[in-house]
């Protein structure tokens, strides 16, 4: 028993009473009649217990002491704390009833009692101990177990001594999460989004900056606190800023060096300070990221003192290092991926067609991958006789060896069809030509299917035959008051090519309005859906299309089926136009004039054909943000194109640059960045990017008549 046989210490009045006042642990000690505990009453306390309770309630790190029997609990306010509902209930209870169920968790009862037993202390490194009821997370402790002994050097009870590690556990957790995330990161963008997203969460920054080398200069991308980024933002490219090779700019100092600096309180950006955010920070880690083949840096700050702890040190370190490496991988797979995708892109025609009363568009987009050399592969062309040839096929594979059996194919095709286009006769020469690839190869797995027909302008009709392609799709315009509909054109299937097989004719005509569409098995298949399930979605969604118009049904066929696919995806459309359409192109220079210039340009034009001015008005809107936003992030000059039918406006602004695809995306009004895209979302009937063999195509549609 705690104080047996012990002389009479003073009143526990000289006990301190701790800043929190009448709910301070001190006073609660104070005012509970431990009478009625194993401990008996305080006046009765052995001196070196009440040292120890003594130094507990003084002590700004959480402890708690457990004594008697039935093992009483006593703490202090950094404890109580820890307790969190718990206190001030807890407080002169036995362990058992104190704690609850958390008593009986792996470093509680069953520790505090071996020291209790063997008199020996220990040392937790670090646990995770339940002791909130209802806590939405767990805590780690890092914590130590020691006895009590009185006068007489009994063990009277265990004084226990608790360090939270959780935020240097979820940092660790943080840590891996960022590992994991870098793997899948392909491009430089990539692992900057990534890199911010992490740093901002796991230190409550105020200022993050991730710069990399750039030729002779640097580009960084920074996040704030309190900047506002909604969905689009996250999706859209990160804009990139440039910043000369400046000595005095930490970012500067660490890539070039090499060497990470730390600056726990004053003034490290005054020299360089862009704007009043900047002239604020006061402490700053500047982090090098250096490879083979990157230099940069990671900058990390914040608006108050912070002191650097080796701990921390260490972690920032390591989060650089993996970010480095992640860097020069995403830097190697964008060099190769951009060789890939000049390959990819010039096996297709730059150029397609263009005719009186038909109008042709395709698209092609890589795989999920990011593989940018595949298989796919489309084709129109004239023939001698005037006739269309157009022609949509698919080389099992998306690398580099699919892309080049895929020219091959793609050449010999024309060859073929200029000398005899009758469908049967293309396929039988193509047939022969993969399986002497095959032979040359002794590769017998070279797998690939065709769907090509031949187009007469004069009325319409089409002489189709596949080679073992999924079938096109027809879309009827409706005419008449009727609604449009959508069916799959029932050609003769036909064996793929290489295997010897023999290929017959179906034939349909195109009545004005209608539209027929050549796709690749990416559009329609996906792991867990049967084939089917694909093909009745994709003639859903092109008998629900607000027009026939070729580009809008090549967008549309992309996005029909949800979930993702690891195939490429080509598509090919041709529409039979109600009417001749009317077509202008207006070539923009990189000054800032360039928009005003298209503006002014657009309403002479349409405002001569005699385009309602609604759709004028939102025709001119969506040109000016696609042509602003192409000379700002492309950097090269623009086309600006335009097409107007009896039924629609069709508007496309092209570039030369490499900005990548513009990602649909709606942004709430206070956006800081994507609100272009959403006004036209909200003032068009359809848009959508096509890449080109040189940049990027976006385009919109706005029909005439949207009743």
């Amino acid at each position: 028993m705690v104080g047996s046989g012990a002389a009479r210490p003073p009143a526990i009045s000289t006990l301190p009473v701790q800043s929190a006042g009448a709910k301070g642990c001190a006073a609660l000690v104070h005012a509970f009649d431990w009478s009625r505990t194993s401990l008996g009453p305080i006046d009765r306390w052995d001196s070196a217990v009440r040292a120890s309770v003594d130094l507990l309630l003084e002590s700004p790190v959480p402890m708690m002491f457990v004594g008697g029997p039935d093992c009483v609990v006593l703490y202090n306010d950094a404890y109580a704390e820890v307790l969190g509902g718990r206190h001030p209930a807890a407080l002169g209870q036995p362990a058992a009833e104190a704690f609850g169920e958390a008593w009986d968790q792996p470093g509680m009862s069953d520790v505090i009692g071996q020291v209790f037993r063997t008199g020996q202390a220990v040392l937790e490194p670090e646990s995770q101990v339940t002791l909130r009821p209802g806590g939405s997370e767990p805590a780690f402790y890092t914590r130590g177990h020691s006895v009590v002994r009185d006068s007489a050097g009994a063990i009277a009870g265990v004084l226990t001594v608790a360090a939270e590690t959780t935020q240097v556990v979820h940092r660790l957790q943080s840590l891996g999460e960022l590992t994991a995330r870098l793997a899948g990161a392909l491009t430089i963008d990539d692992v900057t989004r990534v890199v911010l997203t992490y740093a901002m969460a796991s230190f409550d920054l105020d200022h993050c900056v991730l710069a990399v080398d750039d030729g002779s200069s640097y580009r960084f991308v920074r996040r704030i606190r309190g900047e506002m980024l909604d969905e689009a933002d996250e999706r859209l490219p990160p804009v990139w800023r440039r910043v000369a090779a400046v000595p005095d700019a930490p970012l500067v100092t660490a890539a070039e060096s090499g060497r990470a600096t730390f600056v726990s309180d004053g003034e490290p950006l005054r020299a360089v300070a862009q704007d009043r955010h900047e002239r604020r920070i006061r402490s700053l880690a500047a982090l090098p990221l250096r490879t083979a083949s990157v230099r940069g840096a990671l900058i990390m700050g914040f608006r108050r003192a912070h002191v650097w702890l080796p701990a921390e040190r260490a972690l920032l370190r390591a989060a650089a290092e993996l970010i480095a490496q992640a860097a020069e991988r995403a830097r190697r797979f964008e060099a190769q991926h951009g060789t890939a995708q000049l390959l990819q892109r010039s096996m297709l025609p730059e150029h397609l067609p263009e005719l009186d009363t038909f109008r042709i568009a395709a698209r092609y987009d890589v795989g999920v991958d990011g593989n940018a050399a595949g298989g796919d592969f489309y084709d129109a062309f004239r023939l001698s006789d005037g006739r269309l040839a157009m022609v949509l096929g698919d080389v099992a594979g998306h690398d580099v060896r699919a892309a080049a059996v895929m020219g091959q194919v793609r050449a010999a095709l024309r060859a073929l069809a200029l000398t005899d286009p009758a469908p049967p006769s293309v396929l039988a020469g193509l047939d022969r030509l993969v399986g002497s690839l095959g032979a040359e190869s002794r590769n017998e797995e070279i797998f690939v299917t065709v769907v090509y027909g031949v187009l007469d302008p004069a009325d319409g009709s089409v002489t189709l035959a596949s080679a073992g392609h999924p079938p096109p799709v027809l879309r009827r315009a409706g005419l008449g008051g009727e609604p449009a509909s959508a069916e799959l054109v029932k050609v003769p299937p036909g064996a793929p090519l290489g295997l010897g097989g023999r290929w017959q004719t179906g034939s349909l005509t195109l009545e004005p309005g209608d539209t027929i569409l050549m796709y690749s098995d990416g559009v329609v298949e996906r792991r867990d859906r049967p084939l089917n399930e694909g093909l009745d979605a994709l003639v859903a969604a092109a008998a629900g299309s607000a027009s026939g118009d070729p580009r809008n049904m090549c967008s549309l066929a992309t996005a029909a089926i949800e979930g993702t696919t690891d195939d490429d995806v080509a598509v090919l459309a041709v529409e039979h136009a109600l009417a001749m359409s009317r077509a202008a192109t207006m070539h923009v220079a990189a000054e800032p004039t360039g928009p005003s210039r298209v503006r002014q340009w657009m309403s002479n034009r349409l405002r001569d054909w005699q385009v309602p001015e609604p759709v004028i008005g939102a025709a001119i809107l969506c040109t000016s943000e696609l042509t602003t936003n192409a000379l700002l992030h492309a950097g090269t000059p623009a086309q600006v194109h335009i097409d107007l039918n009896a039924e629609r406006l069709l508007v496309s602004v092209a570039d030369t640059g490499t900005r990548g695809s513009v990602i649909r995306a709606r942004a709430d009004a206070l956006a800081s960045r994507g609100r272009g895209l959403g006004l036209i979302e909200e003032l068009s009937d359809s848009w959508g990017t096509d890449p080109t063999v040189r940049g990027s195509t976006v385009w919109f549609e706005v029909l005439l008549n949207r009743e």
